[in-house]
Order: C-alpha cells, then sequence, then structure tokens
C-alpha cells in the first residue's frame, strides 16, 4: 500500500491536497460529520441509528491580468484517490472563470488550532444515555394520560477543518442538538408541540415538556372559532426565533446599500443608526454565548453577499446587530465592508435577543387581558423584500386568553407580518431564553429568545389545517 492511499486524517487530506495544488492560492474545508438520532411514534421507538459522513471542499484561485478569479468544488465520500481529480476540478474552474469581484488576499497570521491534527470528535447513541430512559418515563406519563407522543431526537457533531497555502490551519467541533415533541390526543383532533435546542441532551427533560403538553391539550378540550383580525399575541421564544432569523438573512449590508431590503433608506443609504424599537432590545451574535457556542471564524463553502470564500478563517467577534432599540450593524464581509464602507462584521452563528425582562411567558399570560397564544409558525415565506413582509401559518395551538387564564383553542390563522414592524409594536418582552426556530431548525438552531407581546398581530385569514 502506497503511503498516500495511507491518507485517511483529515488533517492529511488537506495538507495533500494543498500540496497538489498548483494554484496561485488554495483553501480546502473538511467536514466530518456523525449523528444519532431516536424517532418514536404512539408511545414507542420506532428508529434509531448513527451515521457518518466526509464532505471536502476545494477553492482554488488563480491570479490574471484582470484580477483574481475563484474555483469552488465540493464533493461527498472523499478518499485519497480522489484528491486530486478534485484539486485539479477546481483549478479548472478558477481558470475558465471570470474575476471574482469578492477577491482578497487570503487570510494570515491567525494561529494554528492546537487539536488540528487531532481525529475528529464523533457523537454515538451513548449521548442519549440519560435521555432515552427518560424518554421511556414519558411514554408511560402520557399512555396513563390518554396522549399519544410523537417525535424525534438528533444529535450532530461536526468537526470542520480549514487548511490554507497561506498556512492557516484551523478547527473547529460543532455539537447540535434537536428535540422535537408532539403530543394528540387518540382521535387527533387536538396536538401541541414543544421542542428544544441542546448540544448534548444533559438539559432537556421529555417528561418536563410531556406535563406541559398534557396542559395544553387540556386547553384545546374547548375549542373557540375567531375570525380574521388584528389580536394582541403573545409570541413565545421558538417563534420570535422563526422571525428574527429570516430578519437576520436579509440583513446584508450590501443589498441595503442597493436599495433591495427592508434596511434600505428610501432616497438613498441605509438604516444604520435608526430606531426600530422602544423597547431596550439588544440583538446580538457571540461565538462564546455559553451554551450556543459556535465557530469563532469564518468557515465559507461558497461566496455571496453574506459571505466570501477568501474571508475563510477571518476571526468572527461578538456583534451587536441592534443595540438599545437602534440598528447598528449590518453583516459584511471584507469586500462588501469596503464596497459600503462599513463596519467588518463578518456572518453568525448564533443570535440572541435581550431586552432586560424577567417574565416568564407563563406570567406574561397571567397579565394579559385578551389575546391570543401562539405555540410556533411554520411554512414562512416571504412576499415583499423591501418592507420584509412574510406570510405563514400558525400550528399545533392558538389559544384565547382571557382575564390572565387560558380559555380554549381557537383555530389556525395565516399571519401577514414584518419581523422589523414588529419590533417597532413590541410593547414587552419577556426573559430571554434558549429556545429552538421550529421553521428553521435544519439550518440555524443555536437561539435565546424572550417572548414578545405584539398589541395587534395580522391574523390575516383563518387556516384550517393543524
Amino acid at each position: 500500500m502506497s503511503s498516500t492511499n495511507r491518507i485517511t486524517k483529515p488533517h492529511e487530506i488537506i495538507e495533500r491536497a494543498l500540496e497538489l495544488s498548483t494554484a496561485d492560492g488554495c483553501v480546502v474545508i473538511a467536514d466530518e460529520g456523525s449523528s444519532a438520532n431516536l424517532r418514536w411514534a404512539g408511545n414507542a421507538l420506532t428508529t434509531n441509528g448513527v451515521t457518518r459522513s466526509r464532505t471536502l471542499t476545494v477553492i482554488a484561485t488563480v491570479d490574471g491580468k484582470e484580477g483574481t478569479a475563484s474555483g469552488v468544488v465540493s464533493r461527498s465520500a472523499v478518499t485519497a484517490d480522489d484528491l486530486e481529480p478534485l484539486v485539479r476540478a477546481a483549478e479548472a474552474a478558477a481558470r475558465g472563470a471570470g474575476p471574482a469581484e469578492d477577491a482578497q488576499q487570503l487570510i494570515t497570521g491567525t494561529p494554528a488550532s492546537p487539536d488540528f491534527t487531532d481525529a475528529p470528535a464523533e457523537t454515538s447513541s451513548a449521548v442519549f444515555a440519560d435521555f432515552a430512559p427518560a424518554l421511556g418515563e414519558a411514554f408511560a406519563r402520557a399512555r396513563e394520560g390518554g396522549r399519544e407522543l410523537y417525535g424525534f431526537a438528533n444529535h450532530e457533531l461536526v468537526s470542520t477543518y480549514v487548511g490554507t497555502s497561506t498556512g492557516l490551519r484551523l478547527r473547529h467541533d460543532q455539537p447540535n442538538g434537536t428535540l422535537e415533541l408532539n403530543a394528540k390526543s387518540p382521535d387527533r383532533q387536538r396536538s401541541a408541540w414543544a421542542g428544544r435546542s441542546t448540544r448534548d441532551f444533559k438539559d432537556v427533560d421529555p417528561t418536563v415538556l410531556d406535563a406541559e403538553l398534557a396542559v395544553r391539550l387540556g386547553w384545546a378540550e374547548r375549542k373557540i372559532d375567531l375570525p380574521a383580525g388584528r389580536y394582541e399575541t403573545l409570541l413565545p421564544p421558538t417563534a420570535v426565533a422563526d422571525l428574527l432569523i429570516y430578519q437576520m438573512w436579509s440583513a446584508a449590508a450590501r443589498d441595503a446599500v442597493e436599495g433591495r431590503t427592508v434596511f434600505s433608506k428610501p432616497g438613498g443609504g441605509t438604516r444604520l443608526g435608526e430606531k426600530l424599537s422602544d423597547l431596550p432590545l439588544s440583538l446580538r451574535s457571540d461565538p462564546n454565548a455559553p451554551g450556543l457556542e459556535s465557530a469563532p471564524f469564518v468557515i465559507a463553502h461558497s461566496s455571496g453577499d453574506d459571505a466570501s470564500v477568501f474571508d475563510n478563517g477571518l476571526p468572527v467577534p461578538a456583534t451587536e446587530w441592534i443595540a438599545d432599540g437602534h440598528l447598528n450593524r449590518l453583516s459584511t464581509t471584507r469586500h462588501t465592508a469596503a464596497l459600503t464602507g462599513m463596519q467588518l462584521s463578518p456572518g453568525f452563528g448564533n443570535l440572541i435577543l435581550d431586552a432586560g425582562g424577567e417574565k416568564s411567558l407563563d406570567e406574561m399570560v397571567a397579565a394579559t387581558e385578551r389575546g391570543l397564544l401562539l405555540t410556533c409558525l411554520w411554512y414562512i415565506r416571504e412576499v415583499d423584500p423591501a418592507t420584509l413582509l412574510l406570510t405563514g401559518l400558525t400550528r399545533d395551538g392558538v389559544y384565547l386568553v382571557e382575564n390572565g387564564q387560558v380559555v380554549g383553542e381557537v383555530n389556525n390563522f395565516r399571519f401577514n407580518e414584518s419581523p422589523v414592524d414588529l419590533l417597532s409594536r413590541a410593547s414587552e418582552a419577556g426573559r430571554t431564553e434558549k429556545t429552538l426556530p421550529r421553521e428553521w431548525s435544519d439550518w440555524f438552531t443555536r437561539a435565546a429568545m424572550p417572548a414578545l407581546r405584539i398589541p395587534d398581530f395580522n391574523m390575516s385569514s383563518v387556516s384550517k389545517g393543524v
């Protein structure tokens, strides 16, 4: 067996790919992933499993008379024999492309990660060692209470290695766990949902979630029909997260400067510095936020207005996007920061909204004279980028609150709202807590949000869905 065929470790693959490269610059990203999952239906486990994956991305840069071009090629299940064809494909893509608008010098000078040559971290079914018995207890309680539990638990661990021709050798291990639990009545006429985000399943208790869902199914025993209209509405943290994640996905500085987003100022310029809320809201990202830790450097597999392959390895600082209710930052790459004259604010791996509130959602319900309490949102879609008007549906429980008490479940609605406009109308924020965005959980899970009270949330039509 040749020495080349023995190249199997991520750092060895990166070093070999860089050695093979004949381009003027090269970035290699190795993503080594593993996942473990449990699924259940009708108060019984149905499936479980463990999977592993490997993806290698090669970014070649070629200098020419008119500028620097880039070529990006990604492939899965890469072996040592696949390396040279992959590197050559990236180089060919670069040589066949025109100059890259976002071209910059590759990052240098960042200290190497001390564990760069270590084996990738892996998850396994052991991550559920404490969770699985508790889930069995939740099944037993649900059977006794006449309800059925459905759902899944998934844990992923991705070790990302970044090596460049300029000497960067960086690594980040990202654990990511999600728990989604549905409780249904035996006749399937009542349904309630709860979800949690976790790094290791040590801080989630399915029996606690089952108890919450039992209460909600009890609320749903009384059905109340309400028409479309504007209602005082309590948005739980999961719904707030789904809305603000979409807002951040729409917060690229270049798009705002070019007049294409809600953050563009009529007549030219951006809304930076503008007051977005009367509440002292802080919307921030921090790679070191406890329980929400994310990559402390840029990992970019492709380029766009909010990411650049040339920025791979760029340190990601803590950033306050909204400060004391005012728009403080828009996202930039090195290229778009120079283009717009704004501060460099690369990406976000988590999102935290805080307004200094101390009330729990239950306490906010108790202080409500009449209004709606939502469970979650889904099927969120953009209607108008200029205002960031979104539409979507409520799901798994909309409850009517009167005089501080939940008095029954009402029909589902379609809503039409802009998260930016909602922040301007929010009259109260509860305490910030870690939450799982339901709609975007396949793409983004690291969020901490408060519940928000909206005096006039726009339920635009009645939805017959559940």
